[in-house]
Formats: structure tokens, C-alpha cells, sequence
């Protein structure tokens, strides 16, 4: 950072703490790591809404890792331990941040699957098990994964060059609107079928219906709540981006710009959260992870 454009700013930059993030990353990566073992032990998390949970969560415990790893390299850096332009470290730490990268489009992808998958629940409840097979969700699964993972190789690769960060942002922007609209969309559709439901004559059939109505509709408040989470966590930080980009020697800028460092750990904690919300807002995933912390036997779990 340009000493002289700080002192014609007066913002010294914000510096958080090492263990700070390696407390964020410790427990995100242990909430996460539950989530994952929770979907594959139980079966009656089997189903396309829990597969994709399941891949957010797996994002989640590479992104706690890799930025666990990276703040030991800092670390042992800063005693001397590490030489921070030698080859082999600038190496991992290439891999490092690519790794970052995958697991932050990652998350972003899997929250799109997921409020795609309880659009199709919502307002394509009998034809939902054909349209959403696992074999599809397993596809889905494997185009989010392979394409994640071969972004994050090319804007760390790429990064100097101002057209990938443009290309990186505009991304994030783009799949904001797509998600907004799908909500938007759908919360509409959900207004007008509601007021069908209300206008049924009461009765038994009537009432599993309304039954079955709220339980989706919950579902797909989760996943809103979900949304509003990353949104909160993420855009600090593409706004940096975007200054970095716009006005890179304002010194008002400059000022936004000191912040990154709370910014990096606003966007880390993203993975704090989600675990809460599938704990809070989903019963069946709540029951399974109360078993695996509360039982003795884990097999009996």
C-alpha cells in the first residue's frame, strides 16, 4: 500500500488479528465437517435438497482449511520461517488461493441449486422426483464441482490481468440478479397459490395440502435466509474489488480500501453461519446432529 496516499487519507489500514481467523476457520470447519457427516450417515437426507446442502457444506470445510493454511504461512512468515517470495511458497500459496476461489463460487453455485431445487418442490410438486432424479442431482453435482474448480486455476492464473477480476465480478453480479428474480418470481407465484389453497373448501384433503404447502414454503425461506447471508458477508468485499478497479488512488478509496482485512474475515464467516441456519430452520438435519454430538455409541447413533 502507497504510504504518501495514506497519510492523504488518514486511514491506516485495519489489521484483524491471526487468531481471529484461525478461530473463524476452526469452527467453521468444524460445523461444516458435521453437516457433511450428518447427509451421508442418514438416509432420510438422501434427496437432492440435502446433496446440495451437502456440497455447500463441502466448499465451506475447503475454504476453512485452505484459509487456516494460508494464515500459518503468514505466520511462520512473519518469525522468518518462510520465505514469502521463494518459489515453492509462492507456489502454495497459488494453490491456496485457488482453492479459495473454487470453494467461494462454490458456495455461491450451490445456493443457486438449491433455490432452483425448492422452486421445482414449489410449483412442480408432482413431477418434482422426475425432474429432480439423483442421477440429475449428481450431474449437477459434478458440473458445479469441475467448473468451480477449473475458474479458480484460471483467476489465479489470470488474476493480474484486470479483465478476469472484471470477469469475477461481474459473475458475482450477474448470479445476484439470476437469484433476486428467482425469488421474486417465486415468492409472486407463492402469493397467488396461496390464495387458491385459501379458497378450497375446508377439509381433510385440504388441509395436507396446506400442510404440505407450509413445509415447502419453509424450505424455501431457508434458502432465502441463506441468500441474504452470503449477500451480507460477500459484498463488502466485491465492492473492494470493484474500487480496486474504479478509483485504485482515491484516497477516499483509499480509506474503503484499509478495510480489507475485515472485510476477508466478513467473508470467512460466511461459513459460520450456514451450519446455524440448517440446524435452526431444518428439523431432520437438527435431530441428526444432536445424535451425533449427544450419543455415546456412535454406531447405535
Amino acid at each position: 500500500m502507497n504510504s504518501s496516499i495514506l497519510n492523504q487519507s488518514h486511514c491506516p489500514e485495519v489489521v484483524v488479528p491471526n487468531p481471529v481467523f484461525f478461530t473463524i476457520g476452526a469452527v467453521s470447519f468444524a460445523e461444516n465437517f458435521l453437516v457433511v457427516v450428518a447427509v451421508i450417515r442418514n438416509r432420510n437426507l438422501h434427496s437432492p435438497m440435502y446433496c446440495f446442502i451437502c456440497s455447500l457444506a463441502a466448499f465451506h470445510v475447503i475454504a476453512s482449511l485452505t484459509k487456516t493454511l494460508e494464515n500459518l504461512m503468514i505466520v511462520f512468515a512473519d518469525v522468518g520461517h518462510l520465505n514469502k517470495k521463494g518459489s515453492s511458497e509462492t507456489t502454495l500459496d497459488d494453490a491456496i488461493d485457488s482453492l479459495l476461489c473454487m470453494s467461494f463460487l462454490g458456495s455461491f453455485f450451490s445456493i443457486l441449486a438449491i433455490a432452483v431445487d425448492r422452486y421445482i418442490t414449489i410449483f412442480h410438486a408432482l413431477r418434482y422426483h422426475n425432474i429432480m432424479t439423483m442421477q440429475r442431482t449428481g450431474a449437477i453435482l459434478g458440473i458445479i464441482w469441475s467448473v468451480c474448480g477449473g475458474l479458480g486455476v484460471l483467476m489465479i492464473l489470470f488474476f493480474d490481468f484486470k479483465l478476469i477480476m472484471i470477469c469475477f465480478v461481474v459473475l458475482f453480479f450477474i448470479s445476484l440478479v439470476i437469484i433476486c428474480s428467482l425469488y421474486v418470481y417465486m415468492f409472486m407465484l407463492a402469493r397467488i397459490h396461496a390464495r387458491k389453497i385459501a379458497a378450497l373448501p375446508v377439509g381433510g384433503r385440504n388441509s395436507h395440502h396446506q400442510q404440505r404447502w407450509g413445509s415447502n414454503m419453509r424450505g424455501a425461506q431457508t434458502v432465502t435466509i441463506l441468500f441474504g447471508t452470503l449477500v451480507v458477508c460477500w459484498s463488502p468485499f466485491f465492492f473492494h474489488l470493484v474500487i480496486i478497479m474504479v478509483c485504485p488512488t482515491n484516497p477516499y478509496c483509499e480509506c474503503y480500501r484499509s478495510l480489507f482485512q475485515l472485510h476477508v474475515a466478513l467473508l470467512t464467516s460466511h461459513a459460520l453461519f450456514d451450519p446455524a441456519i440448517y440446524a435452526f430452520r431444518i428439523a431432520e438435519l437438527r435431530h441428526t446432529l444432536r445424535k451425533m454430538l449427544l450419543c455415546s455409541d456412535w454406531k447405535l447413533c
